[in-house]
């Protein structure tokens, strides 16, 4: 099975290889049940096997688990590398679910999944809240980087914004003449004052930038540090 948000593409093939079916289903669970059952009843064995462990294939995941069904789970990087292999331009859903089936036919490196399994979940639940969060972070220093390279470009070259310290330099000073202001030692104490580890270099690196700029950009925050 291809996963996808209103639609999953399934293609069943046999032991030889041959293909069975291929076919388009709703993501709802009269037309999800009635294709499981159209399935089962082309052979004594049935394994499926899905590209995605979650999200978009909740509903599908679930029906199958209370069918006990055999369940294999092939991660998208697999499957795209795999696609190299398979005669076809082009990537479409019936071409990975055609991968995916026959992947899942010749490998035998593929567990078992358990999607009802508690620890599974819960792993699902922090996976997937860390990842926003890391992209919540990723936009917040883009923009930031964004409104810094207008106004400050020289800084924004020297500093890595991944971590802490030149993000809290930032909080209190993000002109070049208040830095200059501020000068090496006493932006040092300042730093270390809000507990940066190391706070000479991030400092010493930002009076280094602020030396290199003495124009105010327009449209500079009036107030700015």
């Amino acid at each position: 099975m291809d996963s996808g948000k209103t639609h999953h593409h399934c293609v069943a093939i046999d032991q030889a290889g041959a293909k069975l079916l291929s076919r388009r289903v709703p993501n709802g669970e009269p037309e999800l049940l009635q294709f499981i059952q159209d399935v089962l009843a082309m052979g004594d064995h049935v394994t499926w096997a899905v590209d995605m462990a979650g999200g978009e294939p909740g509903l599908l995941l679930a029906l199958l688990t209370s069918h006990d069904q055999e369940l294999l789970y092939m991660p998208g990087r697999v499957v795209n590398r795999a696609s190299d292999g398979y005669r076809g331009e082009g990537k479409t859903d019936a071409r990975d679910a055609l991968v995916i089936a026959d992947q899942a036919r010749i490998r035998r490196d593929f567990k078992p999944m358990r999607p009802t399994d508690e620890a599974t979940i819960e792993l699902k639940v922090l996976t997937g809240r860390r990842t926003d969060l890391v992209r919540d972070r990723t936009r917040a220093i883009n923009r930031l980087r964004g409104a810094l390279t207008g106004m400050f470009p020289a800084l924004d070259r020297a500093l890595v914004f991944t971590n802490a310290g030149p993000l809290l330099l930032l909080e209190g000073y993000q002109t070049p003449a208040g830095i200059r202001r501020m000068g090496t030692a006493r932006l040092t104490r300042w730093l270390r004052g809000r507990g940066v580890r190391s706070p000479q270099e991030p400092a010493a690196t930002a009076v280094g930038a602020a030396e290199q700029q003495h124009t105010t950009v327009p449209g500079t925050l009036q107030g700015c540090g």
